[in-house]
C-alpha cells in the first residue's frame, strides 16, 4: 500500500498595505485512496482543475476531500468533489449524511493503514491534519494552519499572531506532537518542509510535545 504526496499550489500569507493577502497550500494524495486537502478559495476552481489534470486525476476520482479547518481559503472548492466523502475539521459528511466521529476525544479517522486524519486543534477548535505514510518521503503530515509555514518554528509570532490562534497552548502541544511524528510537513501557507533533528529535539524539550 503506497501513497505519494503532491503539492498542487504552495500557499502564502502576507500583509500588504494593512490588508492580509492569503491562500492555502493545496495538496493531492495519490494511492489506494485519492485525497485532496485544502481546496483554496472559491476563486481558484481553475487552479484546482489544472493541478489535478497534471496528475491525471479527475474530480470524480477523489475519495476524500478534506478541509483542515473551516476558514474560507481552505474549503472554497469542495463542491467540485461530489463523489467524495468530505471532512471539514471535525465534521465528516457525504451529501446530506453526517457521520459521528469522536475527533474531540483524540480518536484518529483511519482511512487505511497508511492514511489517517488526526485531530490537531489550536488554530481553531476543530483543526485536523492528514498523516500519510509514503514510500519515498517517509511520513508526511499535511497540517493546515497548525503550521503557518516553516519560518514559524523560529518565529512563533507568525502562527500565534499573524495567522491567529484560538488556543495557543493547545496548538503548541499539537505542533510538537506533529514535529515528533513527521518526516515532512505541509503547512497551511507555505511550501512543504523537512523536519530536522534540531526541530525534533526542540519539540522533545517541551513538555507539551509528549504523545
Amino acid at each position: 500500500m503506497s501513497y505519494s504526496v503532491h503539492v498542487l499550489q504552495d500557499g502564502y500569507s502576507r500583509l500588504e498595505d494593512g490588508v492580509m493577502r492569503a491562500n492555502c497550500t493545496c495538496t493531492l494524495v495519490k494511492g489506494p485512496n485519492i485525497v485532496i486537502v485544502d481546496t483554496l478559495t472559491a476563486w481558484d476552481k481553475n487552479v484546482i482543475l489544472s493541478g489535478l489534470a497534471k496528475e491525471s486525476i479527475r474530480c470524480e476520482d477523489v475519495n476524500y476531500a478534506i478541509a483542515t479547518h473551516g476558514h474560507s481559503d481552505h474549503l472554497g472548492n469542495l463542491n467540485l468533489f461530489t463523489a467524495a466523502t468530505h471532512i471539514v475539521g471535525f465534521t465528516v459528511s457525504h451529501k446530506d449524511q453526517f457521520f459521528i466521529h469522536p475527533f474531540e476525544t483524540g480518536e484518529p479517522f483511519k482511512v487505511d493503514d497508511a492514511l489517517q486524519v488526526i485531530p490537531t486543534p489550536g488554530h481553531t477548535t476543530a483543526d485536523v491534519s492528514v498523516v500519510v505514510k509514503t514510500a519515498d518521503q517517509g511520513k508526511v503530515v499535511i497540517a493546515g494552519d497548525l503550521f503557518e509555514r516553516e519560518e514559524d518554528i523560529a518565529d512563533p509570532s507568525l502562527w500565534r499572531h499573524t495567522a491567529g490562534s484560538e488556543n495557543p497552548e493547545t496548538q503548541e502541544k499539537h505542533r510538537n506532537k506533529v514535529l515528533l511524528l513527521a518526516d515532512y510537513i505541509v503547512p497551511g501557507h507555505g511550501p512543504m518542509f523537512k523536519v530536522t533533528e534540531a526541530m525534533k529535539e526542540a519539540a522533545k524539550g517541551d513538555g507539551s510535545g509528549q504523545k
